[in-house]
């Protein structure tokens, strides 16, 4: 039940992302590795409404960010699933202090992702360097991407 709140607000997040990308202060990307495919959405945790994070044990915060990595995997068909695995990463700021990311599992019926919270200044730029690997596979698939949040 409480990963269905989270659920629902990391879908309307990136739903509202898509649908006002400029306005919005958050990101979201993918990179695709053959087989397998790295999703990624970064967001202010004051996106979360105070219920939501409560629920899942989130702090909201204008200097903490969420970061939220989910691994896709295409089948023979072309169709693309999420899958289990392991996420691990590293958040640093424009003068290279490097702060690791504690990456918490989530799986609520088929869909898996993880996710970490940061701090962050507003108008910092913060790269995220993240290394994900699907259970079963061997290579690790890193991901990079760089982006600025503002305080609300």
């Amino acid at each position: 039940m409480k990963t269905i709140a989270l659920h629902n607000i990391l879908g309307m997040a990136a739903a509202a992302l898509f649908a006002a990308f400029l306005s919005f202060p958050a990101l979201a990307g993918s990179e695709d590795f053959g087989d397998y495919q790295i999703h990624w959405s970064v967001f202010p945790s004051t996106f979360l409404t105070p219920e939501v994070a409560k629920t899942n044990n989130l702090q909201r915060s204008r200097s903490i960010g969420v970061v939220n990595i989910s691994i896709m995997q295409e089948d023979a068909n072309g169709v693309i699933s999420p899958v289990s695995g392991q996420v691990e990463g590293k958040v640093s700021n424009d003068i290279q202090q490097v702060k690791f990311l504690a990456f918490r599992r989530i799986q609520e019926g088929d869909s898996v992702y993880f996710i970490a919270q940061y701090q962050y200044s507003s108008g910092e730029l913060m790269t995220f360097n993240v290394t994900a690997r699907p259970t079963g596979y061997k290579q690790e698939l890193p991901v990079r991407f760089a982006h600025t949040l503002f305080g609300d």
